[in-house]
């Protein structure tokens, strides 16, 4: 969930604010070094984490977000760290203290940077909105994501199907859990867990070795799983946490001449993993519409700075300080070739970027036009 990338979107809009709030104009600008719009206009800052752990925070999150502020005419600073934990506090210190944004959307690349930033945030009476990723231990004002923990179930459940269709009667499970500083990896985990555990326990399923990836990195993803199938050369199931890592195994697999013989999960439903189901080698994906984020974290901004909130929460316990966040959550959903049209309606990811030269044939017998 690494590909340097730099983002780059302005839109102006000219209308009053919605919620009550007049004569603001609306711009939304996103790069990688910090450019923005008149800072004495900026309302919103915010601030995606890398270009590397998921492609979604470039092709999908960063324009939901800029047609969002644009619908609701607000100015938004929208930038993105690169992955690097100095410049997303830099990027936060501008916005803060010098646009003097009312409302900071944060997707924090580690807890460290996030708690300074957030703490940063509240002494200067800024309201913040943890995106995608909770904020452990640094008191947010609001969560958006979705339930990650149910990710990680969905992916536990498609497993175990993915395995019976392919019928392996012994499953031998390789495990490549997310970054430990990443506390959706946590939960993805403990969803995935859940279902595999009781087989592993029982003897049905065998678990032949489990690493946690450093920062996602995908390259690090495909030696760890290459340390494991050096030890195991019986592993016939991959759990990948996401979509980048598991076409770093995929890639493995098809040196190795096993491809599609081997059942690997994914997450994210970006392009390559759709490509990749398309082909046969990964089972599924996890669909999380960017828009099920970017429009209630930007319509929730749009409520705090009109002064009056008025969404219904659920409610999120911060495991470091069981504090209780206001969340908002949306329901993922199971990519396998059945749906593999939904991101694509969805606006997530481009019907030419899936369905290259290389897979046109098989987009078209997935009835993708």
């Amino acid at each position: 969930m690494m590909r340097k990338a730099v983002l780059s979107a302005t839109v102006v809009g000219a209308a009053a604010l919605a919620f009550g709030v007049a004569g603001c104009s609306s711009s939304s600008s996103s790069s990688a070094s910090g450019s923005s719009s008149s800072s004495s206009s900026v309302q919103v800052g915010v601030i995606m984490p890398d270009t590397v752990s998921s492609a979604r925070y470039v092709n999908a999150d960063a324009p939901a977000l800029a047609a969002e502020c644009k619908a609701k005419d607000l100015n938004c600073d929208i930038q993105n760290a690169q992955g690097v934990p100095a410049t997303q506090q830099s990027l936060a210190d501008k916005m803060i203290n010098t646009e003097h944004v009312q409302v900071l959307i944060l997707d924090p690349l580690n807890p460290t940077v996030g708690a300074a930033i957030e703490k940063e945030a509240h002494a200067a009476g800024v309201k913040t909105i943890d995106y995608d990723r909770l904020d452990t231990g640094a008191d947010p004002d609001y969560y958006v994501s979705y339930n990650n923990t149910e990710v990680g179930t969905l992916q536990g459940q498609a497993l175990v199907a993915a395995a019976k269709a392919k019928g392996i009667t012994s499953p031998d499970v390789a495990i490549l859990d997310g970054s430990t500083t990443d506390h959706n990896a946590v939960l993805f985990n403990q969803g995935y867990m859940a279902v595999l555990s009781p087989l592993i326990k029982s003897g049905s399923w065998k678990e032949s070795g489990e690493q946690w990836v450093t920062n996602w990195d995908n390259p690090t993803a495909g030696t760890d799983f290459m340390a494991m199938y050096n030890k195991d050369h019986n592993i016939n199931v991959v759990m990948v946490a996401n979509d980048g890592m598991a076409n770093a195994v995929i890639q493995d697999l098809k040196n190795l001449g096993i491809a599609g013989k081997v059942v690997v999960s994914g997450q994210d439903a970006s392009a390559a993993g759709l490509q990749n189901i398309l082909a046969g080698d990964q089972s599924f994906s996890i669909y999380k519409a960017a828009k099920g984020e970017a429009v209630p974290s930007v319509d929730l901004a749009a409520q705090i700075i009109a002064g009056k909130v008025t969404d219904t929460f659920s409610s999120v316990t911060d495991p470091t300080d069981n504090q209780q966040v206001k969340s908002i959550l949306g329901t993922p959903v199971v990519i396998t070739k059945a749906n593999i049209d939904l991101p694509i309606k969805g606006g997530d990811d481009k019907l030419s970027d899936v369905c290259t030269t290389a897979f046109a044939s098989a987009c078209s017998a997935a009835g993708l036009q």
